[in-house]
């Protein structure tokens, strides 16, 4: 996998919208993604594909994450997405979305289809990542092997909406519990699945879109439900949705602060200065490699949102 980008919120931005690509350049989500599947009607594929492109090399996107979601390997569009994009702005392109995964082949079949690009473009070999997005119920039984099919893969995504009507779900909210079910979380099995598969492959995992876009404080309960859990991030629709998104996927100041302080203190403890100990005490709070191992996850979530300290600790005289 490719060194580590963060994804606290992704933005979807049609890629056949100038307008709304124009608007993303002024936006501060952690990614975006233009895309060339669900918000780029047929007819408007091909065009979509040229604007993408365009948009890519012109820049101006500052940190943020740039990503093309092409359209599923049961279309009749994939093969130009992929060649058109990487072949015309693979040197401006972090990762490729690729839709309704259902098996570890689709994947494999990209990972060929974009190394044999690259190497006729003179493009570097395997930089390019991939973002897997499950949207069934095929695709989540064979998550663990979709998770491992190739080294390009940085995340695995939720998408509810798809997801909902392949199980057959008595809902038309996307995202929000199914009339009838009053007890517990009818999303769980599926979000801790991706997570669990996702973990066990040193993968991201993001959660799909809410689409009630006027409908922040439902944004803000349905981020939390998978912010929660571990999750690292959350689908934006809307400008609106994300500083919210990246507030509910940030640390909090008061575990950012004790998190950097627990990577000082064991840092300390086990130098030889310290005492080149295995496990200490930071104020009532035993520490050791467990210790540090959650740290580092609260720590590095932190820097990548920009947060600063305002406690720090400092080894005993």
């Amino acid at each position: 996998m490719v060194s580590y980008r963060p994804r606290r919120s992704t933005l979807a931005v049609p890629g056949s919208s100038q307008k709304f690509i124009d608007k993303a350049r002024s936006l501060n989500p952690d990614a975006l993604f233009l895309d060339l599947e669900d918000a780029c009607a047929p007819a408007a594929k091909a065009d979509g594909r040229v604007n993408v492109v365009k948009a890519l090399n012109e820049g101006g996107f500052g940190d943020t994450t740039r990503v093309v979601r092409i359209n599923d390997w049961t279309t009749e569009w994939t093969y130009r997405d992929v060649v058109d994009v990487v072949s015309g702005a693979g040197a401006n392109l972090d990762c490729l979305m690729l839709p309704k995964v259902q098996s570890a082949a689709q994947v494999q079949a990209l990972d060929l289809l974009v190394t044999q690009i690259e190497k006729a473009e003179g493009l570097e070999v395997g930089r390019i990542g991939f973002e897997i997005q499950i949207e069934n119920a095929k695709g989540l039984l064979a998550v663990n092997e979709i998770a491992a099919a190739s080294p390009r893969n940085e995340t695995l995504i939720f998408g509810p909406a798809d997801f909902m009507a392949s199980i057959q779900m008595k809902s038309l909210v996307v995202g929000e519990q199914p009339d009838g079910y009053d007890v517990g979380d009818a999303y769980h099995h599926i979000l801790m699945t991706l997570l669990m598969a996702a973990r066990a492959h040193d993968l991201q995992v993001i959660d799909g879109p809410y689409l009630a876009i006027k409908d922040l404080d439902g944004l803000r309960r349905v981020a939390g439900r998978s912010a929660a859990l571990g999750f690292d991030g959350k689908w934006a629709l809307h400008p609106t949705q994300v500083d919210i998104v990246n507030d509910i996927f940030s640390p909090r100041q008061a575990d950012y602060d004790h998190a950097e302080n627990i990577l000082d203190a064991y840092d300390w403890c086990t130098s030889v200065e310290g005492g080149a100990r295995g496990a200490a005490m930071l104020g009532d709070e035993m520490i050791d490699e467990a210790s540090r191992k959650m740290a580092l996850v609260i720590s590095a979530k932190g820097r990548a949102a920009g947060m600063s300290r305002t406690d720090v600790w400092t080894p005993p005289q």
